[in-house]
């Protein structure tokens, strides 16, 4: 999952970047994109251990 997720970040962010350089932005597509880039990044801080992990273990114990 992550090797076709990182991509689609890097696409969706430099679209967002593109759109924004048009005389008209259109809103709908910097949205769009800034909507799949925080989906990205929601999914890949998902897999990152907490670091008070180790302190819940212990008091659930």
């Amino acid at each position: 999952m992550k090797k076709w997720l990182i991509p689609i970040m890097i696409i969706a962010f430099l679209i967002a970047f593109y759109n924004q350089n048009n005389p008209h932005p259109n809103v709908v597509i910097t949205v769009f994109a800034v909507v799949v880039f925080m989906f990205g990044m929601m999914k890949l801080s998902a897999k990152t251990p907490s670091k008070n992990q180790e302190e819940e273990i212990e008091e659930d114990e």
